[in-house]
């Protein structure tokens, strides 16, 4: 009967703090499309701010993601496939970004690559200004979000398996054609998977970008920047709301395609299982 009683107890506690938890989690989301009609949120899609930050934030991202597909998947390669004296201390070096606070990356991003920072004086020589203009905000989505990328990377990487590479090494196969080939398909769910997080967090970015780009209309201010301007500005609660709300749908399509890419990933491992392939004969 005691036994009985502490186990209803136990599922009551438990089932209370599960639902207080997802309604702090939830409330905070559905509150942004109930405080506002949705026809004026929706009427507010036309204003100049929101045109404007939605515009810098989709140039910004697609050339932030491109590079940071170019630069960060043979980082992630050479990470994953060779050991070398300090490797630890370069793959915490890459992963450090993820947990400094963005406030701090952007100061860095200020000394660092700053008209008066290391390097200022070389960009001022060769004519390139990269402070309080689009390409500022290219390197701050670059630094934050980019590691989230190389680490997915690091280990979609190392969880291919070696011997297929070195099958394909013997039948005559060169590096380059053995990556693209043979590497590269076989990692190709994981990093999807890491270029999505990457995505989020960039169009998500904010203190970063605020410190080295600065929020200027139709230069420099990104959604969240646009929001946060807006909530400040008297009469922009609506603005702000607005674009909250945009940046909510976006997100979920990020996630739901996250998901959808895991899942992908799953069946296709599970179709080519041995197990799998004997099933299906």
């Amino acid at each position: 009967m005691a036994a009985h009683l502490n186990r209803i107890v136990l599922g009551t506690a438990f089932f209370l703090a599960s639902f207080l938890a997802l309604a702090f989690m939830v409330l905070p989301i559905v509150a942004l499309f109930v405080h506002v009609p949705l026809t004026d949120l929706l009427h507010q899609f036309t204003n100049p701010v929101v045109t404007d930050a939605l515009i810098v934030s989709l140039k910004t991202i697609v050339v932030a993601q491109i590079a940071i597909l170019l630069f960060g998947t043979p980082i992630a390669y050479l990470l994953a496939s060779r050991r070398f004296p300090g490797h630890a201390v370069v793959v915490t070096l890459v992963e450090l970004p993820i947990v400094l606070p963005p406030a701090v990356a952007g100061l860095g991003l200020i000394v660092a690559f700053g008209r008066f920072g290391l390097l200022g004086s070389t960009f001022e020589w060769l004519g390139i200004d990269v402070s309080f203009n689009q390409t500022a905000v290219v390197f701050a989505i670059c630094l934050v979000a980019g590691p989230f990328y190389v680490r997915q990377a690091i280990a979609s990487f190392e969880a291919v398996d070696r011997n297929l590479i070195a099958a394909s090494r013997t039948l005559g196969a060169s590096p380059s054609r053995t990556f693209f080939k043979v590497t590269m398909p076989l990692a190709r769910g994981g990093l999807a998977a890491g270029e999505a997080l990457c995505l989020a967090r960039g169009l998500g970015e904010f203190g970063a970008t605020i410190m080295f780009a600065g929020s200027l209309q139709g230069r420099t201010q990104t959604l969240p920047l646009a929001v946060y301007t807006q909530f400040e500005a008297q009469g922009g609660l609506t603005i702000a709301l607005a674009i909250s709300a945009l940046l909510v749908v976006i997100s979920l399509a990020i996630l739901l395609s996250l998901k959808a890419t895991s899942l992908w990933q799953l069946s296709r491992q599970s179709s080519l299982s041995p197990f799998a392939r004997s099933r299906s004969v």
